[in-house]
């Protein structure tokens, strides 16, 4: 397949940040700003994509079709609405041009970017994207979720409903099965004319569910294709730790053309096996099928991208940009958090104790020399993201009770008793309880439970040093937006992070072989760092970090030389 014919791509995912809220990490990212890029080369990207209850009625999006399906052993019916893609995720009168002629399957293939929504009752989950699940039963209303808008999305292909692609390109496990119908169900033989693409964003997550004995398992969802399916299916469908498991990921990576990770460190590291003792995070069960793709050159690297706007660098001059500025943001953030439940969090009181604390001492600062050393971090709290931080350390004066996290506070402390810890995220319950202990013993750490995009815009914009000690990053995009606003990092050099930053560079980066290595890296770098903040060397690696461009053209461009052409 040549480019001159690669005209028409349908990107399956489970998020998309063009839409309000269907975001949760960064594969909503790269759904947002990739059809524009890809249309800069003249190639026009859809999305399809759950409706979870709520988008189609918010963007006044048009109900086109219905489709009736069998599946759980029953007939469902499940709606189809499309619309433009929003210019901007605020735009809800895309729809009110569009006549019901521009909803034929004929001109449909030369609409511009169109987003597909599919509606069913098992794709609510009040107004969230992801159900998440309890821990005896991990991935199972999602993973039934996924299994019929997956079926969903392959019967309107086959089906002729949706327009006709050059390209179906499935991302992460939630849209894997769309892969393992198109290579193991004879009915849907005619998706294998499409290069079918398959992108890993997040390889820890692979929604693995039984075979049978559930009512969220293969044979439940799919009674009749479960014993009828291709040889093919034995090699692909299973997880290889548990053989009475499907596999969602496996099925993508085994069933598609091309797999694509979203950087090139990362797309070395996943062919090896994870030793998550040793603090190394790779393949995670999947490297034997992943190395069987880079045997074969469909394995490919390609780092994600980020948005520029050159002539609107850094902090607005319509916000207050000063320090009291961004506390009271992050004040009333937490107002807003605590408006929506009945009783106030001990997390958010210890936050908003912090906080006064730290404008009451601002405002008794009056030279600019003695505004705070801020140290920020955004990002969902996962083992991925904090493990290395809640790791025990044993310092030097001989205290073997302390965490990597509270050794970090201390050094801030000690070098720049000004210094701050602005941390930003919400996840795991665990993870937060044991961020508000250390929180309640350190005054210069101020955990703020939650997320708002704007408080998180802010902390980029405003942050002398970014922290991202991240276990493993496939790819990463706060250092990008971190350094885009001229703020340097200090990263754990693993998959995307040792990608886009060069060590003394245009940021800092640690490594280490163990858990113990890494740790104890991460604390000498840290103090390595701070000692330099204000110095010519600091200022050198903080302007190369704000000329860093990773941007979303050479990106598309490498998609479709290195991914959509055979």
């Amino acid at each position: 397949m040549t480019q001159e014919n690669v005209n028409r791509v349908l990107l399956v995912a489970a998020e998309n940040d063009a839409l309000y809220g269907a975001k949760v990490g960064g594969m909503a990212d790269v759904i947002r700003d990739l059809p524009p890029a890809l249309a800069q080369c003249g190639v026009t990207a859809d999305v399809a994509m759950p409706n979870y209850g709520f988008l189609a009625a918010h963007y006044h999006a048009k109900h086109f079709a219905n489709i009736s399906l069998d599946f759980a052993g029953s007939k469902h019916i499940v709606k189809v609405f499309c619309m433009p893609r929003p210019t901007h995720k605020s735009d809800i009168s895309a729809m009110n041009s569009m006549t019901d002629a521009d909803l034929q399957p004929q001109q449909l293939q030369t609409n511009p970017p169109m987003v597909y929504l599919f509606d069913h009752p098992y794709f609510n989950h009040n107004g969230q994207v992801y159900c998440n699940g309890s821990h005896d039963r991990p991935f199972a209303e999602d993973a039934t979720k996924f299994a019929l808008f997956s079926l969903s999305v392959a019967t309107c292909l086959v089906d002729n409903i949706l327009p006709r692609y050059a390209v179906l390109h499935l991302h992460d496990w939630h849209a894997a099965m769309v892969a393992m119908l198109r290579k193991c169900v004879d009915y849907f033989d005619s998706l294998n004319r499409m290069v079918c693409i398959y992108t890993i964003h997040n390889l820890a997550l692979q929604g693995v569910r039984p075979f049978s004995g559930d009512h969220s398992s293969f044979q439940a969802w799919f009674p009749q294709y479960a014993h009828q399916l291709k040889p093919v299916a034995n090699q692909s469908i299973y997880d290889p730790r548990y053989s009475n498991c499907i596999n969602p990921m496996r099925m993508g990576i085994v069933l598609s053309d091309k797999v694509h990770l979203v950087s090139p460190t990362y797309a070395q590291e996943v062919l090896s096996a994870s030793d998550h003792q040793k603090g190394f995070f790779g393949g995670e069960g999947l490297e034997a099928d992943l190395a069987v793709k880079a045997e074969h050159q469909q394995l490919i690297g390609i780092i994600n991208g980020c948005v520029y706007d050159d002539n609107q660098h850094g902090v607005t001059e319509e916000l207050d940009n000063s320090v009291m500025g961004l506390l009271t943001l992050a004040e009333n953030a937490i107002l807003s958090w605590q408006a929506k439940v009945d009783h106030m969090t001990a997390l958010d009181s210890i936050a908003l104790a912090r906080i006064a604390q730290l404008k009451m001492v601002n405002s008794l600062t009056i030279k600019d020399t003695l505004a705070p050393f801020l140290i920020t971090s955004v990002g969902r709290l996962t083992e991925q993201k904090v493990l290395l931080l809640l790791q025990p350390y044993d310092s030097p004066n001989g205290q073997s009770d302390i965490t990597v996290l509270e050794a970090l506070l201390q050094a801030l402390k000690q070098q720049h008793p000004n210094g701050v810890l602005l941390l930003l995220g919400s996840g795991d319950e665990q993870i937060a309880k044991d961020l508000q202990t250390v929180a309640a013993r350190f005054d210069n750490l101020v955990f703020m439970h939650g997320y708002d995009e704007l408080l998180s815009d802010r902390l980029y914009q405003q942050g002398d040093l970014f922290l991202m000690p991240s276990s493993f990053e496939p790819c990463g995009i706060s250092q990008m937006l971190a350094m885009r606003e001229g703020q340097p990092c200090l990263v754990h050099a693993v998959g995307g992070l040792k990608d886009t930053i060069e060590d003394n560079i245009s940021g800092w980066a640690f490594t280490g072989a163990s858990l113990p290595e890494q740790s104890e890296a991460l604390v000498e770098r840290f103090k390595q760092v701070i000692a330099l903040h204000g110095s010519p060397a600091w200022r050198k690696v903080a302007n190369n970090a704000a000329k860093q461009r990773f941007t979303w053209d050479s990106v598309a461009k490498d998609y479709i030389e290195k991914l959509y052409q055979f």
